[in-house]
């Protein structure tokens, strides 16, 4: 199709606009804008407008630029197609309390994990995350279940499915350990991974072991609710 090409410049272009912001900037001028997404003033600000007209950009009183109240409700719309928040929130809850970590439920998109829902623990020294943040998948507990279960060959891999959980201490994040099971909907079917995350301190061999079991139950009772089989 003529100018087939130019269209999906320009959304790809728009949609790295919407990715230069992060959890640590709320607001980014059209110079901060301009330089990480690499292109000049003008033509960030030419679409820019274009996004403000969808309410997926607001335009400052100072010139500067955020994110957009469309983008919430879209959010919304997407979390809402898992039909579960009512079922994993109280469950993530009471993770934390059991466990004193962070509980969180990571889902797959693409060559990435993605924070789906999230309770974060009371203790002062803790792993924090945001709804909506995505990391690599073949780094950290979360991600790496969720590959073994996706069918991912290595020995690794093997390992974690003949295990049915995994832990890491460091691999992304140095100040972060973590332990992670899969969870099932709609039989085998998998939905992602149940993970517990926190200082390396706290995950000691004892702790692992305690808490793993508190995990592996809050999984089973969330796979069940979604019609999944968490097996024997």
């Amino acid at each position: 199709m003529p100018g087939n090409s130019a269209g999906v410049a320009a959304v790809e272009r728009a949609a790295s606009l919407l990715e230069a912001f992060t959890d640590r900037d709320f607001t980014l001028s059209l110079g901060e804008l301009a330089r990480r997404v690499e292109l000049d003033k003008s033509t960030v600000l030419r679409i820019a407008r274009s996004l403000a007209k969808f309410g997926l950009l607001v335009r400052n009183d100072d010139a500067s630029w955020r994110l957009g109240p469309k983008l919430m409700k879209l959010g919304n719309i997407y979390q809402s197609t898992f039909r579960a928040s009512d079922i994993i929130e109280p469950l993530l809850a009471d993770l934390v309390e059991k466990t004193g970590e962070s509980a969180a439920v990571y889902v797959r998109e693409g060559d990435e994990r993605v924070c789906l829902f999230r309770h974060d623990s009371h203790q002062a020294i803790r792993h924090s995350a945001r709804v909506g943040s995505t990391y690599p998948l073949d780094r950290g507990a979360p991600g790496r279940v969720i590959l073994a279960f996706v069918g991912r060959a290595g020995a690794i891999y093997d390992d974690i499915r003949k295990a049915g959980f995994f832990t890491t201490s460091g691999e992304r994040d140095p100040q972060v350990a973590s332990l992670a099971v899969p969870i099932f909907r709609d039989g085998a079917a998998l939905f992602g991974s149940l993970a517990l995350t926190g200082p390396p301190a706290r995950f000691s061999d004892e702790a692992i072991k305690k808490n793993l079991e508190i995990l592996q139950m809050a999984a089973r009772k969330l796979s069940v609710a979604m019609g999944g089989d968490p097996g024997p």
